[in-house]
């Protein structure tokens, strides 16, 4: 075995032990570029498409503006709230549908089991109750990763995939609603399969699909029905949708419309405005009353009483009438609770370490197998988990005695759940009358019982099983966490760490004497402590958990302590998504970049390299750039000759392209003679003269001082024509000749307009090309044809297409001497795909992409500088 590199290689400081260095993985042999070689980090892969959250203000857009009064301004508005609306009722809907599910299986299967238990105690026959729920627990988890298999996607919580899509990448699949289907039902079986996984995390994901599937009125899975739904057809619309689909998951899963809003916010949207942010908490809103609506409902019977805002309750924290030294907590609590921060932060670190461990043995030797052995792997930790809380409920667990409102329930507990669902929860075996067994009440139960148990159990849990419990938990939850079955974190680590937070609150209690701790407080500090230190989030996660207990006071306790579980564990590594989605190898951005990057201008990050189009192009060059090349986006230029007359006489194709270019080109006098054309009269004399004053055009044979400087500077220009593609041979000079940069064309427009047959020929004028509407532009959204599909003997390689009228004249551009963090708030706040750098005088020397200003990339142009200096 080869020695260790000079120290301990670890994923993080001070966890992991050494080992050979792996060979590289497939889905690193994908990857454009090297990995790091230190810590064998995967680099952001360039197969990655970004989104469009800039309009395209060509032609067809024009027109559409033009027709856009004030009332149809309000219509659109209206039909936008009424599917805000529609997006946060669904997925209301969505929940009800799992949480009713759940409930029934995992009531069937925990009341079979049990009784055969309690029968099994006396006759010896355990193996039987064994054999009974894996049996349940085993179908129910191999019909999850059968959805799985249908869908790959929809595996995982699918959070890292939703921060990713609101950030502006678009993952393939994501949003599509067979992954909806499989999400919804593959959480229904891995949570009553017993796995320690949660169904909020898959919530935000199947919000996500719901918002991004709803105002489109279509479905690539169901191709026969489609309705002529005109709205919404563009990314930015979409985006803007999914950042409400994914609020109301969050909203309908805590019952937390507030934190929903601030979630899309803080975790993924690179973009947001007032506007936007009425319209996410109103589909938030509308998650959770109808859920609320519905549940209360169904569950009490009361219609319209909205008693269960969210699939997780919390209850309300109150302390018993009796004790009257008892508070929620106390100014000598924040000390502990600070210290709780740290240990949560530590504990997440470590869970981090060791999953993103996991997810790189399972990227290398389970996910190149055969899909069966992913089936194959959820089976075993199904297995193992059912068998560990199995024997732990069983072996592990003592028998404590009950308190009174254990037995008849608090009014704490009362609020939330009736006392049939209290005692219910309580588990007995093998424990005589008046005890109860503590580990079998929090391994035989459904989480979100058992998280109310730690949360307002008056009764006693040994420290003993305390520390099991968390110990055995805390393992398997890292080890579920990652299979091939829909699985969410939130409920897990919820209860991991209330467990903790009570250990703590029974040590205080017992050994050191503090009688006024309120041990309910301590197991929520916990839980906050170690979510924090796992998913890292802070403003989001302290409203979640506020409007969750629905106790104002507890907001500076959770405050602190997720701010210092957060700033202990990113001191050690990230959160638990990025480690996911910098797994994926997505180039996600980052808020904003580091200090030192500003060394860097956008001239040492671009790609100088274009592949370009002329305004007035071949059938057979624009065919040839887009089967040759994967770019999505083209600059459209013009070249800069010396000789144009010569040039304009013996092609109608140059001649279209001279021409265009001269009359795009805005100079001082021809503006000042555009507007002297509709100045009346002026109280100036002097500026009447200037409106009368004839400029005079320049003579043919003279050549414009920017022209003589461009051919000082780059000559000799080669003669080629602009229907022909760039070519290997060229050199230096040629393949970066000075070009004028006139606008922006998507390769999804180009392949349009050839499938509709958008060209004209050289002997036409290009005012005979047909003319395409906006609505036309955008009827195949959002899959677009694709270049390969395209059957070229419908074409004439010889026509000329006009492509002016739909690109984008007007994007955003840079400088090349713009610093990095000038451009990585432009690109990042604006929601930009691509952005070109354009020099002083006009001519484009590069553009910038999203990969070009990942935290890899970036760092890599630095210590290219620092060697330069």
């Amino acid at each position: 075995m080869a020695g260790c590199r000079g120290s301990l290689c670890c994923c993080c400081r001070w966890c992991c032990c050494c080992g050979e260095r792996e060979t590289r993985t497939p889905e690193e042999l994908t990857i454009l570029g090297e990995t790091q070689e230190e810590e064998d980090e995967i680099l952001p892969r360039k197969d990655y498409e970004s989104l469009d959250y800039d309009r395209c203000i060509n032609d067809p857009y024009l027109e559409v503006l033009e027709t856009m009064d004030n009332k149809k301004g309000r219509r659109y508005e209206a039909v936008k709230w009424m599917m805000v609306f529609a997006i946060g009722v669904c997925t209301g809907l969505v929940g009800l549908f799992v949480d009713f599910f759940v409930h029934l299986f995992s009531q069937l299967k925990f009341g079979v089991v049990q009784t055969s238990v309690e029968e099994c105690s006396q006759k010896g026959c355990l193996a039987l109750s064994l054999l009974e729920l894996l049996g349940f627990n085993l179908t129910f988890v191999f019909l999850a990763s059968l959805l799985v298999l249908i869908e790959p996607v929809a595996a995982g919580s699918g959070i890292p995939e939703i921060k990713c899509y609101l950030n502006g990448v678009k993952v393939p699949g994501i949003v599509r609603l067979r992954t909806l289907l499989c999400k919804v039902f593959g959480v229904l079986f891995s949570v009553a399969g017993g796995l320690f996984v949660g169904k909020e995390g898959p919530m935000i994901h199947s919000g996500a699909v719901v918002g991004a599937g709803l105002p489109q009125f279509q479905s690539i899975s169901l191709r026969k029905i489609q309705f002529n739904f005109p709205y919404f057809r563009s990314d930015r619309d979409k985006r803007d949708f999914v950042s409400a689909g994914a609020a109301a998951g969050v909203a309908a899963a805590f019952g937390a419309p507030i934190g929903g809003t601030l979630f899309s916010l803080e975790e993924g949207s690179s973009f947001w405005n007032q506007g936007l942010t009425w319209k996410v908490l109103f589909c938030s809103m509308s998650a959770t009353f109808t859920l609320n609506f519905f549940r209360s409902g169904i569950q009490f019977g009361s219609w319209g009483s909205f008693q269960l805002p969210g699939l997780l309750n919390f209850g309300e924290f109150k302390c018993s009438d009796s004790d009257k030294k008892c508070h929620l907590w106390t100014a000598m609590d924040l000390g502990f609770f600070v210290v709780m921060g740290v240990i949560g932060g530590l504990l997440g670190a470590t869970f981090n370490c060791l999953n993103k461990r996991l997810a790189k043995y399972r990227m290398r030797n389970v996910h190149p197998k055969p899909k069966l052995v992913r089936v194959l792997e959820s089976l075993l930790v199904s297995l193992v988990t059912t068998v560990v809380v199995f024997m732990a409920s069983m072996v592990l667990g003592e028998c404590r005695q009950m308190s009174s409102s254990s037995q008849i329930g608090n009014d704490s507990f009362q609020l939330q759940v009736t006392s049939e669902d209290v005692n219910s929860s309580i588990k007995t075996f093998f424990c005589p009358n008046e005890t109860y067994n503590d580990m079998a009440t929090l391994f035989f139960n459904p989480q979100e019982s058992a998280i109310l148990q730690l949360f307002h159990q008056d009764g006693t849990f040994s420290p003993v099983t305390l520390a099991l419990f968390f110990a055995l938990y805390f393992l398997l939850a890292c080890w579920t966490y990652g299979t091939s079955v829909p699985s969410g974190l939130f409920v897990p680590s919820l209860l991991c760490g209330a467990a903790f937070g009570r250990l703590v609150a029974n040590v205080l209690k017992s050994y050191i004497g503090l009688g006024h701790i309120y041990s309910g407080t301590f197991a929520l500090i916990g839980a906050a402590a170690f979510l924090g230190g796992v998913v890292r989030m802070t403003i989001s996660l302290t409203v979640i958990l506020i409007e969750s207990t629905n106790e104002i006071t507890y907001g500076l306790p959770i405050m602190i302590t997720l701010m210092v579980a957060k700033w202990t564990g990113d001191f050690f590594n990230k959160g638990i998504y990025d480690i996911h989605v910098g797994l994926r190898g997505v180039p996600l951005l980052e808020w904003e970049t580091e200090v030192e990057m500003d060394k860097l201008r956008a001239s040492d990050i671009m790609e100088p390299n274009l592949t370009y189009v002329y305004p007035h192009t071949r059938i057979q060059s624009l065919v040839s750039i887009l089967r040759t090349t994967v770019h999505h986006a083209f600059p459209v230029v013009t070249e800069n000759r010396g000789n144009e007359k010569e040039f304009m006489k013996g092609n109608q194709l140059i001649s279209n392209n001279i021409k265009f270019k001269k009359s795009s080109i805005v100079t001082r006098a021809g503006e000042q003679r555009r507007r002297s054309q509709s100045m009346k009269s002026y109280p100036s004399s002097e500026l009447r003269n200037v409106c009368d004053e004839h400029v005079p055009e320049e003579p043919a044979e003279k050549e414009d001082l920017l022209q003589q400087m461009l051919e000082r500077r780059y000559t000799p220009y080669p003669n080629l024509y602009p229907d022909q593609s760039p070519s290997e041979d060229w050199t230096m000079e040629e393949r970066f000749r000075p070009l004028t940069f006139h606008g922006l064309i998507l390769r999804s427009q180009l392949v349009t307009l050839l499938v509709r047959g958008v060209c004209y020929s050289e002997s036409q004028s290009s005012a005979s090309q047909p003319r395409l509407s906006y609505a036309e532009m955008a009827e195949d959204y959002p899959r677009y044809p694709d270049i390969h599909d395209l059957d070229l003997t419908l074409l004439n390689p010889r026509m000329i297409v006009d492509v002016t009228p739909y690109m984008n004249p007007s994007p955003f551009t840079v400088s090349p001497n713009t610093h990095v963090s000038q451009v990585f708030n432009l690109f990042r706040t604006m929601g930009l795909r691509h952005l070109p750098v354009v020099n002083a005088v006009g001519e484009i020397v590069g553009i910038i992409t999203r990969h070009n200003l990942t935290f890899e990339f970036l760092h890599a142009r630095l210590r290219q500088h620092y060697q330069t200096i």
